[in-house]
């Protein structure tokens, strides 16, 4: 009787260690942003939305609206922005190009020059 009862325990170890375990779940990596939609920043920590086609600018401090306004992609990396200056209370035109996933380089229709990068 023991000598049956140690053959089914060994059987039954040895049939338990043929059961595979499923493969371990890969994380899937986080999606690349995808031209400049998401959140950017200024050197002076103002912050710029682009979300579907609408662009604003808010102040860091009290969250205020300084500018709004709307984008166009031109290509992959150019994006044209219509945006209206809340504080001026003017309007222009800015082009802008996507030199890489993370920098935005801009110049305004009066010439002016500035870098947004992206905030995660």
């Amino acid at each position: 009787m023991k000598l049956k009862l140690s053959l089914a325990l060994v059987a039954l170890a040895t049939l338990s260690a043929c059961v595979s375990s499923p493969p371990p779940r890969q994380m899937a990596a986080a999606p690349q942003p995808q031209g400049v939609e998401g959140t950017w920043s200024d050197p002076n920590g103002i912050i710029s939305t682009f979300q579907g086609g609408t662009f604003n600018t808010r102040s860091t401090d009290n969250n205020a609206l300084l500018a709004s306004g709307n984008y166009v992609t031109l290509s992959p990396t150019l994006v044209e922005i219509n945006m209206t200056s809340l504080v001026r209370k003017t309007q222009s035109k800015v082009n802008c190009a996507l030199v890489n996933l993370n920098q935005l380089n801009c110049t305004a229709d009066s010439g002016s020059q500035f870098s947004l990068t992206r905030r995660s």
